[in-house]
């Protein structure tokens, strides 16, 4: 880097979760920390805050309400689903990113989200490098769905585990106590490709009859047959059945079983909105087994709650932040930041670095190896993986009301440059 002091920029993409405001206090933390950062600023509502030029002076903050951002859900900087295209099919939305930039004398660019983020912040990296101007890029991992690759676990998802594990034990109680009248429970939980959501919820199976009875992943094929097989083999032993299914659950040809008819259209990144899996079970089950049957769908609090987050997965995030500025100020470019699980038995967890092109282009799904034979639970493989990530319950402030108390950013921002875009 040519010059001494430069501006930082940072943003936040896709869904929020309880831990991504966590990583953000580690960069703006660390940030302050070094000479090579002057002011870090916040992009309102991620890439689309840079390309409307909507950015904040989150160095402006009072240091109580940086540190209390580890005890705020959801994105407090504001996210968005905007996906940069190619070079070719959006060249003024890159041009108009580097005119910002050099606008605020922005040098460094730190991006939390998923794959579809590290893709935007990887091709941001190259067109800087192209056009000759000297800039920092480095990706902080985040997504619930833990599907990305090159990392161990994502943050945010060590949060969402313990909440649907719980969401599923305490649910499993009332399935269990009303037995007689609900016989049947289907709690839909998020999860596109992958089944780690759902998985996760295979925590609380401490005993045979504890819910949930069978987890149905997106990775194990599934057929209404095996369903209606399962639901029989479970209601003979237990006189109930507990079902987790995750919204992305495939056929054997790998094609959505609810795409035909969720008629949700696409998001902003050209994936299949999906949705009433639950449903179309219960319908299925009521018909062909015969049990009477009720659903249930976890919708976004399932990555907001931050009253049951896990300490673990806030401490990750943090320390992501904190590692992605120090990789930045050290010379590191066009790297994602990743967490390492150390091999010994008991669990520890540092950082490592990816290519942020390589992490864009890849994905990790729930291996065989944490699926039963059958198809319709975890193994213990699987949670000796997830178990340690839900640990700790992550300190929140309480109001006298009894009801938690979230910080929010005061916003002070910076008068803008150039003329007006999107």
């Amino acid at each position: 880097m040519a010059k001494v002091t430069a501006n930082a920029i940072v943003a936040q993409s896709g869904g929020p979760t309880c831990v991504i405001n966590s990583s953000v206090c580690g960069v703006i933390q660390e940030a302050a920390k070094t000479k090579k950062i002057g002011r870090v600023l916040a992009a309102h509502e991620g890439i689309l805050g840079v390309l409307k030029e909507e950015l904040f002076d989150a160095s402006a903050e009072k240091a109580s309400v940086i540190e209390g951002l580890k005890r705020t859900p959801a994105a407090a900087m504001g996210s968005c689903r905007y996906k940069l295209k190619s070079l070719d099919q959006a060249q003024s939305d890159f041009d108009r990113v580097l005119d910002v930039f050099k606008a605020h004398d922005v040098r460094y660019f730190f991006y939390a989200g998923g794959n579809d983020s590290m893709d935007t912040a990887d091709k941001v990296n190259k067109l800087a490098a192209q056009r000759g101007y000297e800039l920092v890029c480095i990706g902080i991992p985040k997504t619930i769905d833990n599907d990305l690759a090159y990392t161990d676990h994502c943050p945010g998802f060590g949060s969402v585990a313990k909440y649907v594990a719980t969401c599923a034990m305490e649910a499993g109680r009332d399935n269990e106590a009303l037995s007689t009248f609900d016989t049947c429970s289907i709690v839909e939980v998020m999860g596109r490709n992958a089944g780690w959501i759902a998985a996760a919820a295979g925590l609380a199976t401490r005993e045979p009859q504890d819910a949930p009875h069978l987890i149905y992943m997106p990775e194990a094929p599934f057929t209404f047959e095996k369903l209606i097989r399962n639901v029989k083999e479970v209601y003979k032993e237990f006189g109930r059945v507990f079902i987790i299914v995750g919204e992305g659950l495939k056929d054997k040809k790998g094609n959505y079983i609810t795409e035909e008819n969720a008629g949700f259209g696409k998001d902003s990144f050209g994936h299949v909105q999906l949705g009433g899996v639950a449903e179309m079970l219960k319908n299925v089950i009521e018909k062909e087994a015969g049990i009477k049957a009720r659903w249930n769908k976890l919708g976004t609090q399932q990555r907001s709650s931050m009253h049951f987050a896990s300490l673990t997965d806030v401490n990750e995030a943090y320390m992501c932040g904190k590692a992605a500025v120090k990789a930045a100020t050290s010379g590191i470019n066009g790297k994602m930041i990743t967490l390492v699980r150390e091999k010994g038995i008991k669990y520890k967890c540092t950082t490592g670095l990816a290519e942020l092109k390589d992490v864009a282009n890849g994905e990790k799904k729930v291996p065989k190896k944490f699926i039963n034979e059958k198809g319709n639970h975890i193994t213990e493989a699987c949670r000796k993986y997830i178990g340690p990530l839900i640990k700790g319950e992550a300190p929140i402030t309480v109001g006298k009301d009894g009801l938690p108390v979230y910080g929010r950013l005061a916003k002070k921002w910076v008068e803008k440059k150039l003329p007006r875009y999107l």
